[in-house]
């Protein structure tokens, strides 16, 4: 992965031998989104705390991570620095390996703000990465990039604070992947219900055995040379179906969609139900 010119910004901020890159599991970044969606109103960016481990590769692997009240104007930073260090030793005792890294914040690149953020994060731990995630979809999708901070001085006297991009690694699993996807490169009013969730499913599932059929004919017709590996994933996976008639599928599917209608409709009342406690509650004190 290339990386980007320098940013520079005026401040003194400080590090040597910095991470030659940064390893970043999804659960990071689905936090990182999270925490945008419930920012208040006023805010235009969140900023956060990166919790991991640093491996003797020199890679920063970023495991966990949590938001960090903040305001900022054009020239100045407030930290809410207790909160942060409250959350950090209540992360210290259900995990002591996870230790600070670096810290995160929403938006595209490095901003003139950044460096005294990441100037506070130096002295917390030496060598502090900086993750930005584009919530805003700046460039049509998510894009998300690592920074690490070196000084330039002219003799003693420090100049300005380097920001320089550094190879990002994004560790998913499947499941991760596709929800990875989805808030990488589409916008929606909604999140989809259970319902076009299950829609667009099946409609990925239907490409899918449309793809296998067709490379079973191509394999039987002589187009396409047979792969033994491809051949037994095709038959683990035919064999792992359960045998089941249309009729009793047809059954299985809706007593399914039966009960989980039925907790929808639970919820539903629930949610009333505490809607119109807390109502009679607000009544009850104004009186």
């Amino acid at each position: 992965m290339a990386t980007s010119p320098a940013l520079l910004f005026p401040s003194p901020s400080s590090a040597s031998s910095p991470p030659s890159s940064a390893r970043v599991e999804a659960v990071v970044l689905f936090n990182v989104c999270d925490s945008y969606v419930r920012r208040p109103d006023q805010a235009d960016r969140v900023i956060g705390t990166l919790l991991g481990s640093l491996l003797p590769d020199g890679t920063v692997h970023v495991r966990n991570s949590y938001v960090v009240p903040h305001s900022e104007s054009a020239d100045q930073v407030a930290i809410d620095i207790d909160y942060h260090h409250n959350m950090y030793a209540s992360h210290q005792k259900v995990n002591s390996k996870e230790v600070i890294v670096g810290w995160f914040s929403t938006g595209f690149g490095v901003s003139g703000g950044s460096t005294l953020i990441h100037e506070f994060y130096s002295r917390e731990v030496q060598n502090p990465i900086h993750l930005t995630v584009d919530t805003g979809f700046t460039r049509g999708e998510a894009s998300i990039k690592a920074y690490i901070s070196s000084n330039l001085s002219l003799g003693d006297r420090h100049l300005a604070a380097q920001f320089q991009e550094i190879p990002l690694d994004l560790r998913m699993i499947e499941a991760e992947k596709a929800g990875f996807e989805i808030l990488k490169s589409t916008m929606v009013e909604k999140l989809p219900n259970d319902l076009e969730g299950m829609e667009s499913s099946m409609e990925k599932l239907y490409i899918l055995i449309d793809e296998i059929y067709k490379y079973v004919d191509d394999v039987v017709e002589g187009r396409v040379a047979p792969d033994n590996r491809i051949g037994r994933f095709i038959s683990d996976s035919v064999a792992s179906m359960p045998k089941l008639s249309p009729a009793a599928f047809d059954k299985l599917f809706n007593d399914k969609i039966q009960d989980n209608l039925t907790l929808v409709y639970l919820s539903s009342i629930t949610r009333t139900q505490i809607s119109i406690a807390e109502k009679l509650n607000t009544a009850a004190q104004v009186l």
